[in-house]
């Protein structure tokens, strides 16, 4: 097993991959993986010899073919109009994925997939979620340095602009996930008392979630990814134990954290390390989550994306762009300053590719350390760095290392496509850089540090953009929306960001990659998924939980009991019950949907939610009083 190929390095030449092939027979497959625009990665089974036979052909795009209907290329590739080509990457890493219930009768090892990265083609142009990252970084690319070397003396660099011979764009990605015993329901009161009281987070694994971790993190590493921890998350409870000594009723949360790469590969790895830990933990028994919030009053599963930026000088050095020249004075450099105006000025046209589904919004809710303001956090000075959980992009910076010196994004989640959040990101940098270029670091600290109402040269005269406060508990939510913006409610709110700010639209346009085409495929993919959720999932969902809402027979009642239960059951009706002249809360929302009155479907779900908490917490108050 230690002589498995695990991967083809970025640029392999052809005939080094047919001779790596050829001699690992246990290969049997090979995987062609374009990520569509909700982040689905594409996956068959191409026999391994016909890939060697053809591999020119693969390269150039005309081997493989995909039906775009079947993937959400919405509006793009129609039932009528639903080719799509497939022309693999050979510039990142291609991971084998291999299947260890399945093995090589000939060499005793399990069978294999190589994985390989691919676009997507519809009549000829790129249409998937890696060409939009790929193009856009490499029109931010040509544009920096067009900035840097037009002038090379400029302050904002540490070197002359005509010495840097490349722009390097680095992000990490982390994993959250839940870990349950199959079919078992959560006792969300106890769990959520557990996290209250901070039981779980760091606590030591046991059983089969220690052996699932432990294998998780060895694999990772042999395919090179340098996993640097995995713990327990803070949610979760203590299993319980049966006579054989099996673990049972399994509910804990975990991490995984692994070593930063360029911007395309760090995106590739986040879907390979997806794949690896389902499937590890799937073989010990156990069922993984990545949803953003799979339990409603229990922390959700988060994913910070960390966003860096370096120069490659002609003589092989690589700087920090983000790192400040002297780290005890300055916070960070002046284009650092640049790259977190562009994305908080613009956040609100990131903010779509962030969060995308009903899911990602039931996580960006105040508390939980889940970030809802537009706020960033450095810390009261520079030789003291913030750690402020409560804001949406942190500097991430440690005096004594340069090269530490990032921003993490907190409201992403692990079903964020990062390929176009990463995208829409860099070009909101891209922004912010070209505007602060021409200013001292003194000036950009007070533009971004400006109070609400103060007047600027780039940011917003009405909105503050920084905070070293608790932004939770220590402003009320009216201050909150009137200082950093109110954030959006529904999968529909967030969508119409594109329509109410096209000036913002414009910047991450700019680079021609996330193009009208893209952005109204995206959009058009996310509503049809938040409106056939609504009407197949959550409503029927929350009809269970009126249902289950039943009146109660005590031994000993009382009027309050009494009062109580007619308080509920008017809920229910309003909830879940029509009438000749009156129809309720649910079927309303279904009905705003299939006639395409969005607005008024997007506001009557924030009042189901509303309700059907009140209803739940009134349901639980009134059996607690039964005896």
């Amino acid at each position: 097993m230690n002589d498995l190929l695990y991967v083809i390095k970025a640029n392999t030449p052809v005939e080094e991959i047919k001779r790596q092939l050829n001699e690992n027979p246990n290969i049997k497959f090979v995987s062609l993986v374009g990520i569509d625009m909700a982040g689905n990665d594409t996956d068959e089974k191409i026999p391994v010899g016909i890939f060697l036979k053809d591999a020119e052909d693969f390269y150039a795009g005309r081997a493989v073919q995909t039906d775009g209907s079947s993937v959400v290329l919405t509006g793009i590739a129609t039932l009528n109009n639903a080719k799509v080509d497939m022309p693999i990457d050979p510039s990142v890493n291609w991971f084998v994925d291999y299947n260890m219930e399945n093995y090589d009768e000939e060499t005793g090892k399990p069978i294999g997939t190589l994985r390989i990265p691919a676009f997507l083609l519809h009549e000829g142009k790129r249409v998937d979620s890696r060409s939009v990252l790929t193009d856009t970084l490499s029109f931010v690319k040509a544009e920096l340095l067009k900035l840097f070397r037009e002038r090379p003396q400029i302050a904002a660099l540490p070197v002359s602009g005509d010495e840097i011979a490349d722009i390097e764009f680095t992000s990490a990605t982390e994993l959250e996930f839940w870990v349950k015993t199959p079919l078992e329901e959560a006792n969300i009161e106890e769990m959520s008392a557990s996290q209250v009281m901070q039981e779980q987070y760091w606590e030591r694994t046991h059983g089969a979630v220690r052996t699932a971790l432990e294998t998780c993190v060895l694999e990772l590493d042999k395919y090179g990814l340098c996993v640097e921890m995995g713990h327990k998350e803070v949610g979760g409870l203590k299993a319980q134990i049966d006579e054989s000594g099996r673990m049972l009723h399994v509910c804990e949360q975990i991490e995984i954290d692994w070593r930063f790469a360029e911007a395309l590969q760090a995106a590739d790895n986040e879907v390979m390390v997806r794949t690896i830990v389902r499937e590890i933990f799937r073989n010990m028994g156990l069922e993984v989550s990545f949803k953003a919030k799979p339990m409603i009053g229990l922390a959700g599963n988060g994913e910070h994306t960390h966003i860096g930026m370096a120069a490659v000088l002609k003589n092989g050095k690589k700087i920090n762009l983000f790192a400040a020249a002297d780290q005890k004075k300055d916070f960070m450099s002046a284009i650092g300053y640049g790259a977190i105006m562009g994305l908080l000025k613009n956040y609100e046209v990131i903010n779509p590719f962030v969060s995308a589904t009903n899911d990602s919004l039931n996580r960006l809710k105040p508390g939980f350390e889940a970030p809802v303001c537009i706020v960033t956090s450095f810390g009261e000075n520079p030789e003291l760095p913030s750690r402020n959980r409560t804001i949406l992009a942190g500097l991430i910076r440690d005096i004594n290392n340069p090269f530490a010196t990032r921003f993490e994004l907190r409201a992403c989640n692990p079903y964020t496509n990062t390929y176009l959040a990463l995208a829409a990101v860099y070009s909101a940098v891209l922004d912010g850089i070209k505007a602060a270029v021409y200013h001292t670091t003194d000036e950009l600290l007070r533009e971004i540090s400006k109070n609400a109402g103060d007047g600027g040269f780039y940011l917003e005269r009405e909105r503050a953009y920084r905070s070293e406060k608790d932004v939770f508990e220590d402003y009320t939510a009216e201050e909150r929306d009137k200082l950093f913006g109110k954030p959006p409610a529904t999968v529909w709110e967030n969508m119409q960001n594109f329509s109410l700010y096209p000036e913002k639209k414009n910047v991450i346009v700019a680079g021609g990659a996330l193009r009208d085409e893209i952005i109204d495929a995206f959009c058009a993919g996310a509503l049809l998924r938040w409106k056939t959720e609504l009407i197949a999932r959550i409503i029927p969902e929350n009809r269970d939980v009126v249902r289950a809402a039943k009146e109660l027979a005590g031994t000993i009642t009382t009027d309050k009991d009494a009062h109580d239960w007619q308080t509920i059951n008017n809920l229910r009706i309003e909830l879940a019950k029509d009438s000749i002249d009156e129809k309720s809360l649910f079927t309303r929302i279904i009905d705003a949907l299939e006639s395409g009155d969005f607005a008024e479907a997007s506001a009557l779900q924030v009042e189901m939610y509303d309700k059907v908490e009140k209803l739940k917490a009134l349901y639980d108050a009134y059996k607690k009083n039964m005896i």
